[in-house]
């Protein structure tokens, strides 16, 4: 699933949010792009395990409201 993970995606919670946009892939994290909207001006990771599917976005197994409680800011 992790090879699915593209550049630019889009991810998408389990409520139908878009909460950022992947970066890139480092092991088993997600940077989410730092020039974000919603995610603002600092990198925010996430780890794949949150990842329930991959079609043309990335899809989590989390809430907007849970992602955003646990991701963790990259310093």
């Amino acid at each position: 699933m992790i090879v699915n993970i593209k550049e630019h995606m889009d991810l998408i919670a389990s409520d139908g949010n878009r909460i950022g946009r992947v970066d890139h892939v480092k092991g088993e994290q997600i940077e989410l792009a730092k020039m974000d909207l919603e995610t603002g001006f600092k990198h925010r990771m996430i780890p794949v395990s949150w990842v329930d599917h991959v079609d043309e976005h990335v899809h989590l197994n989390l809430t907007e409201d849970q992602a955003k409680d646990r991701w963790t800011e990259k310093q």
